[in-house]
């Protein structure tokens, strides 16, 4: 089953409000953002396990997808970008 990241109403990014241990039934609830990787699509979650299964080389992934090197890393840097544009700067 696929994480729900976007509200079905309104689409906005959704946060996480409440954790619970399947052990022993403990609960947390708070407001929680949902950590870097799970705010990105499917397909860009999918791209960087890729990259890292692939000991984070362009070269071998735009070799198995059948892809240039410079549309990879392409991909590559959007996908950077839009971390970034996710993190908040840090002091």
């Amino acid at each position: 089953m696929k994480l729900p990241i976007r509200c079905p109403s309104c689409e906005e990014l959704l946060r996480v409000s409440k954790l619970k241990c399947d052990n022993c039934s403990t609960e947390v609830s708070g407001d929680f953002p949902l950590p870097y990787f799970f705010q990105l699509s499917q397909e860009e979650q999918d791209f960087v396990l890729d990259f890292f299964l692939n000991s984070g080389s362009i070269k071998e992934m735009s070799k198995k997808a059948g892809l240039s090197y410079p549309t990879m890393r392409n991909k590559m840097d959007d996908l950077i970008e839009k971390i970034q544009k996710l993190k908040p700067p840090t002091p």
